[in-house]
């Protein structure tokens, strides 16, 4: 297939959903984690679930970058815009998450604070070239498909010389996040099914799917690389079925027209230069998790926005009632949130699951299938899917 609309073609769809149906065992439950924020909004905006059979159960992951940044390291970026007399440019999903007490991006913006949504580290690199006598602070984050660009822009920052350019890094990687929740309280009490798992699209074009590996052979788990289109992810639910069926778990990859084994060797080698692990970094919803986030070398540390300005600690809490991290666990869904469709929508979001455009609560909601379903116990706005009440 060389086209768009080709993976969106209904009448193939027809035919994947029969597949699928067929191949089912009915006898069992399929719970198969998508790990990637754009496989959620594919399935809801698509339709994909009701193509699936009852059985067959989509489980929504961490695969949001935004949302499963704490609210701490929020928190440290308003500081940093409202205290350090900083340009803090950041990318826009991350301007409406709210921090402790509500407290936003946009609301330090609107405050006075010099905050600046920009589309890529390149604009930020433009904007430290225009203002020479301010600090510019790039506040990255992303898995690892956003980690090149801003180990792109502080090699051009380095190369030109400018010494008022600094990032604060939040860049954090799939695979120890995926194993985390393997070995978590909640996969072992069975609060988590996890029979296999949709691997990410964009990060797996970076890493390839080799990192994958060890979570067929140590944790017994399939995982088919998936594209973001409707047909991609049903093709790959259909290869995640066919392995749980014959009792198998290995890495298959059905996105092969952008991912291969070894990746990216380039921007690989590019994030190798200026980035390296760190020991553990703090995911909202996960805790603590060890080697699954990037820091910036020493070599580089004129460059490092938590060296360069003193933050201060703080005591930095979620907002009261929203369950956005145990929907990033896996352990409920937006449905299950009593704030959910009643006080928290996109044009009032209470978590950053219902900000971003990767969020799985942005998914029930934007495309209208989950809005008249009840959510804690109350009624949500009644609409038909893909119309506002």
């Amino acid at each position: 297939m060389k086209y768009i609309s080709e993976f969106r073609a209904p009448d193939l769809a027809k035919v994947l959903a029969e597949k699928i149906a067929r191949e089912a065992d009915t006898g069992r439950q399929y719970h198969l984690m998508e790990f990637c924020g754009g496989h959620t909004h594919a399935i809801f905006r698509y339709g994909v679930q009701d193509l699936m059979p009852g059985n067959v159960e989509f489980v929504h992951g961490p695969g949001c970058p935004v949302c499963v940044l704490p609210v701490r390291r929020l928190d440290d970026a308003v500081e940093l815009a409202e205290k350090h007399d900083v340009i803090l440019c950041t990318y826009g999903d991350m301007m409406r998450v709210p921090g402790t007490k509500q407290r936003s991006l946009i609301r330090a913006k609107a405050d006075g604070a010099d905050i600046r949504m920009v589309y890529s580290t390149m604009d930020a690199l433009k904007i430290a070239r225009e203002n020479p006598d301010r600090q510019v602070v790039f506040f990255a984050i992303g898995f690892e498909t956003t980690t090149p660009p801003t180990a792109a822009a502080m090699l051009a920052a380095e190369k030109e010389g400018l010494s008022n350019f600094s990032v604060f890094c939040n860049h954090v990687l799939t695979p120890p996040a995926m194993e985390h929740i393997l070995g978590s309280p909640d996969a072992a009490s069975g609060q988590v099914k996890i029979d296999g798992f949709l691997g990410p699209s964009h990060v797996s074009s970076v890493i390839g799917s080799r990192p994958y590996a060890k979570f067929a052979e140590e944790w017994k788990k399939p995982v088919v690389i998936a594209g973001f289109e409707p047909l991609d992810v049903m093709q790959s639910s259909l290869m995640l079925i066919r392995q749980i069926n014959e009792g198998v778990s290995k890495i298959e990859n059905e996105y092969t027209r952008v991912v291969t084994d070894e990746g990216n060797t380039k921007a690989q080698a590019l994030v190798g230069q200026v980035l390296e692990l760190r020991e553990t970094f703090e995911w909202r919803g996960l805790g603590s998790v060890p080697d699954s986030a990037m820091r910036i070398r020493e070599d580089f540390a004129h460059m490092d926005a938590e060296k360069r300005f003193e933050i201060s600690a703080k005591n930095s809490r979620e907002v009261k009632s929203c369950e956005c991290p145990a929907i990033l666990r896996g352990v409920k869904k937006p449905t299950d949130c009593k704030l959910f469709g009643t006080v928290c929508t996109p044009d009032n979001p209470m978590g950053s699951c219902m900000v971003s455009s990767e969020g799985a609560c942005a998914a029930y909601w934007s495309y209208g299938r989950f809005r008249e379903e009840t959510a804690g116990g109350k009624k949500v706005a009644r609409v038909k899917a893909g119309e506002v009440a």
